[in-house]
């Protein structure tokens, strides 16, 4: 498993930007899928957007409320991944959490941070 840290949430105006961080540890960071997901407040956790490896290129995956707002992107050489959210609306407030799953492997994420608080005020 890898260990996750989240960072970059905030406070922001509805229609403002904000980029989220996840710094991941351990030595097989590349060979990770890597998520982001999202619970606002009374709500079931959501998949917000995922990077993962196949036939040797990356790809991203993005939930319908997101695309065209937000970008998944990933450093294996620092071990990060980012997540760059625009064009901000109020139902984007939530918890936002950086998730880890071996390349590969189907079924629910194995790693999760502990969570990134965003709030977009409308």
């Amino acid at each position: 498993q890898v260990q996750l840290v989240e960072s970059g949430g905030g406070l922001v105006q509805a229609g403002g930007s904000l980029r989220l961080s996840c710094a991941a540890s351990g030595r097989t960071f590349s060979a990770y899928t890597m998520g982001w997901f999202r619970q606002a407040p009374k709500k079931e956790r959501e998949f917000v957007a995922q990077i993962r490896w196949s036939g040797g290129i990356y790809y991203a995956d993005y939930a319908d409320s997101v695309k065209g707002r937000f970008t998944i992107s990933r450093d294996n050489a620092k071990k990060t991944v980012d997540l760059q959210m625009n064009s901000l609306k109020s139902e984007d407030t939530g918890v936002y959490y950086c998730a880890a799953r071996p390349s590969g492997v189907t079924g629910p994420y194995t790693s999760w941070g502990q969570g990134t608080q965003v709030t977009v005020s409308s």
